[in-house]
């Protein structure tokens, strides 16, 4: 028994020396890889912008050269069998037009509240009906999107291990590696993407089937009963170790920040608009922004997507430029 507790305070007192460690070490690139991410849905929809004007500004002034794209199935498809791309073909159109990569989000649950974007006449279907609907509906669009020169990857499913975040129906493991399998036999060519939480995750899960892991990088959020939180506490090395562990065993090629926060977090997905412009950065400065993105650069983690231009765009229309204008500033270097 004294033997065991030796041992066991030995391993306890190990990682803590680690982890006190970490704190000091720095694995960043000067310059990594980075790019962002563009909502149709919760730019048109969350913000009340024209959507393709914010999108056009930010291809042309913020000039991303990889970006992350979403395929909303109820946009897609908003009658079962009738399908309507040219949204969608003009965004990706448009990003092949400046030279730049795409990666396309596919699936039930794509990104920004409520997180599953599912079309009404699906959401009634039974279980069989849905699988056979969904896997239809998969197929259509990577059948007409993977000549597509742009699309470099697909991200399947956005965070589909974090239940505990978003208005989606529980995790069907075995349906996931369907889909998945799915993907991989409509193209080979393309590397999968799963992502999943930074700080509230292991990474073992999607670990297990993607190529590319992409991990949420959060530092400022908030919550019911909780109020404005802080992880003050985690350390870049944080992501580091846990990168160089998940690509160890379970022989990930890459990974990356697929989502640094670069707006405020907004209890339960509501839209900021709904906050004063005070109010929207009371607890996100720019000075955050550029704290947040420093400390991915020492995570080593690349390339590195920012979370929140429709955002910008939406306080500079409103007179306040100062995130675009940061954004731009960090995209260029």
């Amino acid at each position: 028994m004294k033997r065991f507790l030796k041992i066991a305070g030995i391993i306890v007192g190990a990682f803590f020396a680690v982890y006190l460690l970490s704190f000091a070490l720095s694995f960043g690139s000067a310059h990594p890889e980075t790019g962002l991410s563009f909502s149709e849905f919760y730019a048109k929809e969350g913000l009340g912008l024209d959507w393709r004007a914010a999108y056009e500004s930010i291809l042309s002034d913020l000039n991303p050269k990889n970006l992350i794209l979403m395929a909303y199935w109820q946009y897609l498809e908003p009658e079962a069998g009738k399908f309507d791309f040219a949204d969608l073909d003009w965004e990706i159109n448009l990003a092949s037009d400046g030279g730049r990569n795409v990666v396309l989000v596919i699936g039930e649950r794509v990104p920004r509240w409520p997180e599953c974007h599912i079309p009404s006449w699906a959401g009634s279907l039974n279980e069989s009906s849905f699988k056979s609907e969904f896997f239809n509906y998969l197929t259509t669009i990577i059948e007409h999107y993977k000549s597509f020169p742009a699309i470099k990857a697909w991200q399947v499913e956005n965070e589909p291990y974090l239940s505990s975040f978003g208005m989606c129906p529980p995790l069907d493991k075995n349906l996931f590696d369907e889909e998945i399998a799915l993907v991989k036999k409509l193209d080979p060519t393309k590397p999968i993407v799963l992502t999943d939480s930074g700080e509230l995750s292991t990474w073992f899960g999607v670990s297990r089937s993607g190529d590319v892991l992409g991990s949420t990088l959060y530092r400022v959020v908030s919550a019911p009963y909780i109020g404005v939180f802080h992880y003050f506490f985690i350390p870049p090395a944080f992501y580091t170790f846990r990168a160089a562990l998940v690509e160890k065993l379970f022989h990930v090629s890459r990974v990356m920040i697929s989502e640094l926060q670069a707006e405020p977090w907004s209890i339960d997905g509501a839209p900021l608009r709904y906050e004063s412009m005070t109010a929207q950065t009371s607890d996100f400065s720019t000075t955050t922004l550029l704290s947040n993105f420093k400390f991915a650069e020492r995570t080593g983690l690349d390339p590195i997507y920012l979370w929140g231009s429709e955002w910008w765009y939406y306080r500079k229309i409103n007179g306040d430029p100062s995130f675009w204008n940061l954004g731009k500033q960090i995209l260029s270097e």
